[in-house]
């Protein structure tokens, strides 16, 4: 009634013991476990009932022990001219009146921990032998109807348990995670809504309820300490679009560059041809310099496969194959007004086309009197030739 005696803690320590050498290490399975055992008698194999207890419940909660620990006490009653019993899995009673309380825990395979009480000046180790070899029998017995009743460790923990996952960054990158005041984990967070430790010897922790957010929280995490380099694949948002490219979000606070002539296999007329702002499109680093940028490619991706692409508004139909033996006289641009869609041709206007000044002469576009365009016409008399 007033709470855990020396007794109770002793017993509590036993069973850590003997259930600790069996639990994963922190990287395997970084999670605090906390196992409670209400035991509501005194026997001498309670604590040893508690091992066996606890390792059902580590096997159903999902936590991958290395093997399961059953444990059993032992113990023994002496007579006159050296003779002696020992008893299996003894009561209270044969606890108090007897001489030996001999609590031996371990796995198929050997002991993980023991304890060992005596009453009497000392015991040989013909009683110690006898004992250890019925215990052993008593823990492989226990061990099979512990296997009856969960043969393996449970391959997914509950839907309760929040989801750990933990992963090592190098520890000049830690910066990078936590960012400036803590903006970018603080992002990652919202964004996923996973809890995320990180540690000083680069040890990343992420945890959350949902599976799918620890997931995208690590790849997030992955993504800002990767070193980006040329030939990855990426797919991300444009965030900026200015008339010579495209600006691609790669990882959080890091941005490339796909230049308008990279966005696709043909002659792009606008990057808004191509790409909207925040559309997410996949590219492929095409170089690094030594400042950092970062130069991203979409026409590499778009060449490396022999299926057709999407190529936006554009129609690839439009555009016409050059013949193995040269550009033939019709693969040249089509002029202002022609049918490629969008073109403009770079030379500006010219002298009598649309837009542009137009020739002098009174006749239909610009011509000279006598509808001859080579000077062959008459001149009109009187020096400078009349204004159209």
């Amino acid at each position: 009634m007033i709470g855990p005696g020396r007794r109770e803690i002793g017993h509590g320590a036993l069973a850590e013991k003997a259930l600790v050498s069996s639990i994963p290490s922190e990287e395997e399975f970084p999670y605090t476990i906390r196992v409670v055992s209400e035991v509501l008698s005194s026997n001498g194999s309670t604590s040893m009932g508690t091992v066996c207890a606890a390792t059902l419940a580590l096997m159903d909660a999902g936590v991958p022990i290395k093997t399961p620990i059953a444990g059993i006490s032992v113990g023994l009653v002496t007579g006159e001219n050296g003779r002696y019993v020992t008893l299996t899995d003894i009561q209270g009673l044969e606890d108090h009146v007897g001489d030996m309380d001999f609590k031996v825990a371990g796995s198929s395979t050997g002991v993980t921990a023991m304890q060992l009480d005596i009453k009497v000046n000392s015991i040989g180790f013909d009683v110690i032998s006898d004992a250890l070899q019925q215990a052993r029998e008593a823990r492989l017995f226990l061990l099979d109807r512990i296997r009856e009743a969960i043969s393996d460790v449970r391959p997914e923990l509950s839907t309760y348990a929040p989801r750990m996952i933990s992963i090592n960054i190098p520890v000049s990158k830690i910066g990078m995670v936590i960012g400036p005041g803590g903006r970018t984990i603080r992002g990652i967070v919202e964004e996923t809504k996973a809890n995320i430790d990180v540690q000083n010897d680069g040890t990343v922790v992420v945890s959350s309820t949902d599976s799918e957010a620890s997931e995208r929280a690590v790849q997030m995490v992955m993504d800002l300490t990767r070193d980006i380099q040329i030939g990855d694949i990426y797919t991300g948002k444009v965030v900026k679009i200015t008339t010579f490219g495209a600006f691609v979000a790669l990882t959080p606070g890091k941005d490339g560059m796909v230049h308008i002539s990279e966005l696709a296999d043909y002659h792009v007329p606008a990057v808004e041809d191509v790409v909207n702002l925040g559309e997410e499109i996949t590219v492929k680093v095409i170089d690094v310099d030594p400042t950092g940028r970062v130069k991203l490619s979409r026409r590499a991706l778009l060449e490396s496969t022999d299926e057709p692409q999407n190529t936006g508004d554009a129609d690839p139909a439009a555009v016409d194959p050059v013949p193995a033996d040269g550009p033939g006289p019709d693969s040249r641009p089509a002029p202002p007004g022609g049918s490629r869609p969008g073109y403009t041709d770079p030379r500006g206007p010219r002298p009598g086309g649309p837009g542009g000044p137009q020739r002098r002469g009174p006749g239909p576009q610009g011509q000279r009197p006598g509808g001859r365009r080579d000077g062959g016409g008459p001149r009109p008399m009187g020096g400078r030739r009349p204004q159209r």
